[in-house]
This record gives C-alpha cells, structure tokens and sequence, in this order.
C-alpha cells in the first residue's frame, strides 16, 4: 500500500541522511557529479516522495526553502527572509568593498540583475537545463550604459548630473546613478576602482563564483564568466518575480543574436534593503 507524497519518513538514519542532503546543498560550488555520496542522496530524495518531504522539513526548519533538486545542479536552497541564510542587498554591499550609501546598494542590486539579464537572455534559456551562458564584465557594462542611453531619450527633459529626488522612483535612480558612475578608473598600485562600475560589476561575478553560480573562463573583458545549473534555478525563480516585469515593461530588449538583452530591474522599495542574491538566497 502506498503512502502519501507528503508523508515524511521517519527514523533517525533516515533524518540523518536528509540532514546531510541539505548540508550538500549548502556548499554552493559542490555538485553531485563530484561527489558519490551526495549524488546517492539526490536521487533518493528524487526516487522517494517520503525522503523528499523530511528533507524539505528540514530544510524549513533551518530558514530556508528547497528551490529544486537534480543530478546537475544538486539541492539549491534559498534563505527564507527572515532566515540567517538570507543575502541582504545592504549585507552584499559591505562584503563586497564596504560601501554603506544607498546610491552603492542601487548599483550593486543593477549590477547582480543585470548580469543575470545577459546570462539568460531569452524565457527559453531558462527553461533548457543545457542551457549555458556566458557573460564578462566589459559586456554588463556596455550593456547597462546603452540601457542608460536608451532611458535617458525618454527622458530628456531631466538632468542626469542632479541627484534625483528622495521620492523618486529607485528604477530611475539606479540609471541615473550608473549613467553618472565612471565605468573604469585605478588605484595606486593599478587595481581596479572598486567604485568605478566595471569594478562593481566585477566583485559582482566573483561573489556569485563563491555562491556556485558562476565559473570564471578568463581574463578578456575584464573577466569571463560561464553559468551553472544552480544559477539557472535561482533566476528561474526571479524570473517569476515582479521584479523581470518592472524592466520588460520599459521595452529594453533590443538584443536578438543570443547575446543579451535586460530583462532585469527591481522598481520596488524592497530593493534596497532585502533584494537577495546568489548563494543561498532567496532569488
């Protein structure tokens, strides 16, 4: 007789082996491929609805939601927004270079949603598991300054060069920040400026490489990047998110070759302070 999928197994080995799933999901560059034991976990919790439901359980119980599970990307898990596993925008930004201004955590939200953007160019890039993208920083960069370009004929009559109101909107805020950003620049000892917005958009990628949502390729444009399974997950579960509709709705798509186009931006109050990203976010 065959239980009900949402019946949770019981026992303590089997608890155990649930628990250790989770903590494989938790190394984000692991995959199951790499390892023989979490790959015998995955397709258990993929093999026995009972398994399936402890681990989710116990996952829950940690503060975080169980986003998907498979043999390429593993178990992906996201921070609840109340959970010690959440990636807030404001946390993000002090751990990337230490920046506390506002007009930083908007630049760092564009950075991380555009490079997502141009990852995922198309709905169906998505949906494919195979799918791989690619994405440097030269290329956000470019890619984001053109959408400047594009937003500011829209808006002609309002100047760039005056810090927009306190109420304004956060999407135009962001663009008018970027657009005012210089884009390159080096210190003394000729690192990249990290506030320059290539510097910004690189500390972007390599947080999400320690996050096992990028690998790095290369060093051209500025560093090369190619995306994992895990990545493909979380923005699947952005993609669902007002916050892709907030950007397709200003009609900057003009990519048509595959290589990227926006499809990312978050007009919401949210965005500053509770705006997740990479790793075990909730994305």
């Amino acid at each position: 007789m065959s239980q009900q999928p949402d019946t949770i197994a019981e026992g303590p080995t089997t608890a155990h082996d649930a628990a250790r799933l989770v903590s494989f999901g938790l190394r984000a560059r692991l995959v199951p491929a790499r390892d023989p034991d979490y790959r015998d976990l995955v397709r258990r919790y993929l093999r026995e609805a009972e398994f399936a439901a402890l681990t989710r359980a116990i996952a829950a119980g940690l503060g975080l939601i169980v986003l998907d599970v498979s043999e390429r990307a593993g178990l992906v898990p996201a921070g609840a927004e109340d959970s010690a596993f959440a990636v807030r925008i404001g946390d993000y930004a002090r751990r990337a270079g230490g920046e506390h201004r506002a007009a930083d955590r908007l630049l760092h939200a564009l950075a991380q949603l555009a490079v997502a953007a141009l990852a995922y160019p198309r709905p169906a890039d998505l949906a494919d598991a195979s799918y791989v993208g690619r994405v440097s920083v030269h290329g956000v960069d470019a890619f984001v300054r053109e959408s400047c370009r594009l937003l500011a004929e829209r808006t002609a009559d309002d100047d760039l060069n005056v810090d927009p109101p306190v109420d304004a909107p956060q999407l135009e805020a962001a663009w008018r920040l970027y657009a005012r950003r210089a884009s390159t620049g080096t210190t003394r000892d000729a690192r990249r400026l990290a506030g320059s917005t290539t510097g910004i958009i690189a500390r972007a990628m390599n947080f999400l490489v320690e996050s096992g949502c990028l690998v790095s390729v290369g060093d051209e444009a500025g560093g090369t990047y190619r995306t994992t399974p895990r990545y493909q997950v979380q923005i699947r579960e952005l993609a669902a998110d007002a916050a892709f509709e907030e950007l397709l709705a200003l009609g900057v798509v003009t990519v048509t070759d595959g290589t990227g186009s926006v499809r990312v931006l978050v007009d919401e109050p949210a965005l500053l302070e509770a705006m997740p990203i990479g790793g075990t976010s909730d994305v």
